[in-house]
């Protein structure tokens, strides 16, 4: 569980999952809780600002997953999953918070603005040349979010100058079209990634992830209802148990047509079972500390009936069902063996 890992750097060795964001689309805090505060006042938002981000999990930008693969020869690979809103932030934050040098290739799980509306400040961190000529950063996603993004950028994707037109520096990309089907998995960086197709609304497929060999991560960030075609792979009858499920949950109470919310969350967690689940796309109803010892409670009524069998090393001998919101630090992850799970300051 994310709050309960080192949140130190690993060795030249190891792989890692850094959390750049788990919050909505909004990103918390929220600015009208700040500025024309409610009475009482927004314990989460207030509280957001009261510490510095590294330091405070409350503090919460768009949710996004970077994904630091190293290969079996030492080197290491940066594939970021989603650039959304927030991206310039994350990256002043956490890529000198972790050492990232750079991005090797982006994977998107659709192309609605929390994911994608950071693709333009991507050059900032791209070798600067005065032609433009330098290697692009392969981009993975569907068809539906090209076609979208040739509209919302369309000086990133047509790169055919006009008579007497000036050369701009933007982001360079190559474009790479994945399919909408569990059964045709790609490699991003080296990094075999099977999409797994979700719904994000009832009119809408959206993207998730499961990558690792032995250790097996889920990664669904904006879903509404898993089909039961998806359900089968990442279930325990199909890819077998997930080590890591890193699940959607908008709000505390009720539900919402286009998101989980952690009524429906939980129940997920339950249907399939991982080994350890981190909550992400949280709004400003949730706080860190206290959801997290109410998670933590649930976790160990769902072992007491039985109802998954799965344990986490914190102490060897507990056997409990994990399940916390994400926190955004460095995990240790080793794709052929599994998590190491150590006491953080967090």
């Amino acid at each position: 569980m994310a709050a309960t890992v080192s949140v130190s750097g690993g060795s030249s060795s190891e792989s890692a999952l850094i959390f750049m964001g788990t919050g909505c689309s909004s990103a918390i805090p929220y600015p009208r809780c700040l500025i024309s505060p409610s009475h009482p006042p927004c314990h989460v938002c207030f509280q957001s600002l009261s510490l510095p981000p590294n330091r405070n999990p409350n503090y919460r930008c768009n949710a996004s997953l970077l994904i630091d693969y190293c290969e079996s020869h030492g080197n290491h690979r940066y594939i970021l999953i989603d650039a959304g809103k927030t991206f310039r932030e994350t990256v002043l934050r956490w890529f000198l918070h972790h050492q990232i040098p750079r991005i090797d290739s982006i994977v998107l799980t659709h192309e609605h603005a929390d994911a994608v509306l950071g693709l333009d400040d991507v050059r900032s961190i791209q070798p600067v040349s005065p032609t433009n000529d330098i290697d692009p950063t392969p981009v993975y996603l569907t068809q539906h979010s090209m076609t979208s993004l040739e509209t919302k950028f369309p000086y990133l994707v047509n790169k055919k100058l006009k008579e007497g037109q000036e050369i701009r520096r933007v982001a360079q990309f190559s474009w790479n079209i994945i399919a909408e089907d569990c059964n045709q998995p790609f490699f991003a960086s080296g990094l075999k990634l099977t999409p797994l197709p979700v719904m994000h609304g009832e009119d809408y497929i959206c993207l998730g992830f499961l990558f690792g060999d032995k250790s097996k991560v889920a990664y669904l960030s904006d879903v509404s209802r898993i089909p039961a075609t998806t359900d089968y792979v990442i279930s325990k009858s199909g890819a077998g148990q997930l080590d890591l499920l890193i699940l959607d949950s908008l709000y505390k109470t009720g539900s919402n047509k286009f998101h989980l919310c952690l009524p429906q969350t939980l129940e997920t967690v339950k249907m399939l079972c991982p080994k350890q689940a981190l909550l992400i796309g949280m709004n400003h109803e949730f706080d860190h500390h206290q959801d997290n010892e109410l998670l933590m409670e649930w976790s160990r009524r769902v072992m007491h009936m039985g109802m998954c069998l799965v344990h986490r090393l914190l102490p060897e001998e507990s056997k409990i069902l994990s399940v916390k919101t994400a926190l955004l630090i460095r995990i240790k992850w080793d794709p052929t063996k599994g998590f190491e799970d150590r006491s953080s300051s967090n």
